[in-house]
């Protein structure tokens, strides 16, 4: 064998090893996972919905696989900021991002996005779901959804309804009840449902179709009073508040959902090992006691990656028509 087809050789021998160990190590890495902590990016401010059903997950995670889950909030542009540094974050399974509706709601409001729900980030599996409430601050003369509409209707444009950010189901919920009762009242956007509840407890506004984790407990307290729920049926764990749907909107039906995401390309093997545990912890009496009294919904039986996927796509659809009918849009 001459000196070059040796050192060709050599270099070949050289290369398949270095693949072949490469290969062995991302296995290795990743029957490993989690080997250090895990960040949750929430898109929205401590204190709504998206931040709490994070942090509950995020202490069962933990438990599971013995490493800390950390719950980090990057608020902005109705969680655009958060979703596009998980999108263009390492894919490695240590950088996940906390979904929800909005970012569905989201690929029609905005004419520009710099990452894609469907194709930048890869589907986990469905945390919970919740129906929108509608609230308002004691002050606020009006006990029903009737006299809600009648005071809308007496005080055009001077009723306030607050909303965690332009384009979310909070907001759209605000929206889709003023396109069924022809009423003018006031948006007023928040970066996240814990400021805006902050400022509905003070009086600063009116209204809220918050999620009901967020408020559920404000009501329960005697600090905001309930009209009426999103969801088609009532709730277990608030019985006694009626749906908009019996309250003379029988066509009104809004439900918020959050879900867990990872960058995409982050390896299947990592996106199952979190779906397993995400599953597991659903099924936990103890986090299903707080899901109840919280508010929150777990998922169907069927919380596969890929029905997750299905979902979010599915869920894409549907809101592209409402934010064109309502013609909203955002920059």
């Amino acid at each position: 064998m001459t000196f070059t087809r040796c050192a060709r050789a050599l270099t070949a021998y050289a290369l398949a090893a270095a693949t072949t160990l490469g290969a062995l190590g991302t296995a290795r890495a990743q029957g490993d996972y989690p080997n250090h902590p895990v960040t949750l990016v929430v898109g929205y401010a401590a204190g709504g919905a998206t931040d709490i059903v994070a942090r509950l997950l995020a202490k069962s995670l933990s438990q599971a696989f013995g490493q800390t889950f950390l719950v980090e909030n990057r608020t902005g542009a109705n969680s655009n900021i958060g979703a596009e540094a998980v999108a263009r974050a390492t894919p490695d399974g240590y950088t996940l991002y906390v979904g929800s509706i909005a970012n569905t709601i989201n690929m029609t409001l905005y004419s520009k996005l710099n990452y894609d729900v469907n194709k930048d980030l890869a589907p986990i599996g469905m945390m919970a779901s919740v129906p929108n409430i509608l609230v308002v601050n004691p002050k606020v003369p009006v006990h029903d959804v009737k006299e809600y509409i009648a005071y809308a209707k007496a005080h055009p444009g001077k009723l306030t309804c607050a909303s965690s950010g332009s384009g979310s189901s909070i907001h759209l919920s605000c929206e889709l009840f003023k396109m069924q009762t022809g009423t003018d009242i006031l948006h007023v956007p928040y970066r996240g449902s814990g400021p805006a509840v902050a400022d509905l407890l003070g009086g600063q506004v009116d209204s809220m179709f918050d999620n009901m984790p967020s408020s559920l407990p404000h009501v329960r307290a005697g600090k905001l009073r309930a009209l009426g729920v999103t969801s088609r049926q009532r709730v277990g764990f608030a019985p006694d508040v009626p749906t908009l749907a019996e309250s003379g909107l029988p066509d009104f039906s809004v439900e918020s959902w959050f879900g867990l995401m990872a960058p995409a390309r982050t390896p299947p093997a990592v996106i199952e090992r979190l779906n397993a545990a995400l599953n597991k912890a659903l099924k936990d009496p103890e986090l299903r006691a707080t899901y109840e009294k919280s508010g929150f919904v777990p998922p169907a039986d069927d919380n596969s990656p890929k029905a997750f996927g299905a979902f979010v796509a599915a869920e894409t659809v549907k809101w592209a028509k409402v934010v064109k009918t309502a013609d909203l849009k955002a920059e």
